[in-house]
Formats: structure tokens, sequence, C-alpha cells
């Protein structure tokens, strides 16, 4: 087994712990235990989610249908395009 040394925790987090273990029956190691057990189990959910930005605004979005863009068309020429050349 390996020993995990924690420095400068809260001492309310600590008395929070103790706590939460007695209420559990257990002792406060066992409970940090199976907080850091189930901690080091679950899915990585910020990398997920940050490898699939795009498609969850996709997924998102999808229900909105496509939008028709129009043809665009040469810019017309300013009003004033010709006096600023002769100046």
């Amino acid at each position: 087994m390996t020993v995990l040394t924690v420095r400068n925790l809260d001492p309310d987090v600590k008395t929070k712990l103790r706590v939460q273990a007695a209420q559990q029956g257990i002792a406060m190691e066992e409970a940090v235990r199976r907080i850091l057990t189930r901690a080091a189990n679950e899915p990585q959910a910020t990398t997920a989610m940050s490898n699939d930005l795009g498609k969850r605004i996709q997924a998102r979005f999808a229900g909105l249908g496509e939008i028709t863009i129009p043809p665009r068309h040469p810019m017309r020429a300013s009003p004033f395009a010709n006096d600023a050349t002769s100046a």
C-alpha cells in the first residue's frame, strides 16, 4: 500500500471528513480512501467535453435545421468613391 500525506489541508475540511466518516461508522482514513478511489475511477469529463466541443455545439443546434445563405453580389461603388480619387 502507498502512503499519501496531504499538507496544508484546511482544518474545516478535516473536521467535515471526520464527521462524515463517523456518520458512516468508518475511520476517517477509510472515508478518505473511498473518496479518492471514487474520484480516481470517474471518467475525466472535462477532457472528453473539451475534445468534443464542436460536436456538442453541432448537436445542440441540429434540430434547428440548415439555413439558406443567399448568393452574394459584388459590392456597389460608394457615391463618393470618384471624389476621393480626384482630390
